[in-house]
């Protein structure tokens, strides 16, 4: 039987995106859901997704009281995979920077790995559109410091297009899951890869977002930066 695999989509003020996103990603593979987890959009998103959850069963819903966070949002949403069949659980956000014509390829490679990172930079090669170069050379050299720090052998450990396998989510205890920006993809690694599981990266095409406000902030940098050390402090004192 083929296994299902489920998209899970963090939402704020994403009403202009959810509808073509839900269409294309539908439309890559028969086995594939969405779960959008939305925090209480102001704009009016989930009330746009509930109708079309209404409409197709391949489309669900999770509603949250307030803006509470990327990584809170994935660990819901894993949760919610957890409760139900799906054995391919993944990540991707709602602004079309991660095009949904790669999920086809994530579907192959998960078929012999137990974690698939969609990569930016892999071998050292920039995959990437529209983003400024300050933003660009930030992103890469996050990737190059979280290498050293972590010791993580991945090229674009910050990138949050990725499909697991359930095993990995059971065997990772969610609640202790401290980061909740663009750390949360650094620290899911790290404790999937401290439990023996195996990733491999394949190349995407990154897009800069064209409708809507980039989430990224001041505070999600240096919960970056720190949260590695505390990684590193964690694997060497076996908490992780």
């Amino acid at each position: 039987m083929p296994e299902a695999a489920l998209v899970i989509t963090p939402t704020y003020n994403e009403r202009a995106n959810v509808a073509q996103l839900a269409e294309r990603t539908l439309a890559q593979d028969p086995r594939l859901e969405m779960l959008f987890v939305d925090d209480n959009s102001p704009d009016g998103t989930g009330e746009l997704i509930a109708q079309m959850a209404e409409r197709n069963p391949r489309i669900h819903l999770l509603r949250r009281a307030g803006k509470l966070g990327l990584g809170t949002a994935y660990r819901d949403g894993f949760k919610w995979a957890l409760e139900r069949d799906y054995e391919l659980v993944f990540e991707m956000d709602a602004d079309f920077s991660h095009d949904p014509a790669h999920l086809p390829e994530f579907l192959t490679a998960a078929e012999t790995a137990d974690f698939v990172l969609g990569s930016r930079y892999l071998n050292g090669k920039v995959t990437v559109v529209n983003w400024p170069i300050s933003r660009l050379l930030l992103s890469y050299g996050a990737n190059i410091y979280a290498r050293m720090v972590t010791g993580m052998r991945l090229w674009d450990a910050t990138g949050g297009f990725k499909c697991f396998h359930r095993r990995v989510l059971k065997a990772i205890d969610l609640d202790d899951v401290r980061s909740n920006g663009y750390a949360f993809q650094i620290e899911m690694s790290f404790r999937a890869m401290r439990k023996g599981f195996k990733p491999v990266e394949i190349p995407i095409v990154f897009s800069d977002r064209t409708e809507g406000e980039s989430k990224m902030s001041g505070h999600i940098v240096r919960e970056a930066i720190l949260m590695v050390w505390r990684l590193r402090w964690w694997a060497l004192t076996g908490r992780v």
